[in-house]
């Protein structure tokens, strides 16, 4: 948004607004309230006094409690894919960045668990939960791609088994999560999966 300065001079207005502070509230609101009584327990009323909002002021910003948690996945799977697509820019080797890739997983699950849990588990009722998880696991399994190709895989293969290798990761911290087992064991071993499909070096 362009906003005049002493005359016809103009300059991008970077600050979050209003707005933006109260969406981030309020899904801020909804993250904790998965922490503690979980999205069954959970209403737009509670997320409204999480918040320290009226119902009628989160309605302005999200029409269901659905909608709150689409939005609360949507913010959560964009952080994780951010931080994967920084890793394989930075990353000097395919195997570094499947390591690096796997552990901001492995972060991103212990940090936010419960949203991606509530992601994978709501997915199959709820269609915006559903497009915004798949659409990150695609924007993954592109990169990833690009990584196995990198280690020497046909382009077609390369895509083919970065999909398969996305979405094994998704269950298998997924289960870890919920049967409250060592994220940091599921990385170690999807870590040796990942490097003996590409062909890599453990």
């Amino acid at each position: 948004m362009l906003v005049e300065e002493r005359g016809t001079r103009t300059r991008r207005r970077t600050a979050p607004t209003k707005g933006d502070l109260r969406e981030r509230a309020i899904l801020d609101a909804a993250e904790q309230q998965l922490d503690s009584v979980g999205a069954d327990g959970m209403t737009v009323a509670t997320i409204a006094q999480e918040a320290g909002i009226t119902r009628g002021a989160l309605y302005f910003y999200f029409g269901s409690k659905n909608e709150v948690l689409a939005a609360l996945v949507e913010r959560t799977v964009t952080k994780l894919r951010t931080e994967v697509d920084e890793v394989d820019a930075a990353a000097a080797a395919p195997g570094d960045a499947v390591r690096q890739g796997i552990a901001q997983t492995a972060r991103m699950w212990r940090e936010h668990g419960t949203v991606m849990r509530t992601a994978v588990e709501l997915s199959p009722s709820v269609p915006a939960i559903d497009q915004a998880w798949r659409s990150a696991v695609v924007a993954l399994a592109d990169t990833m791609a690009g990584v196995a190709e990198r280690a020497g895989l046909p382009s077609g293969t390369a895509a083919e088994v970065a999909t398969a290798l996305v979405w094994m990761t998704e269950r298998v911290f997924y289960q870890a999560f919920v049967a409250d087992s060592s994220l940091d064991d599921a990385a170690a071993t999807l870590t040796r999966v990942w490097l003996a499909a590409l062909g890599l070096a453990a």
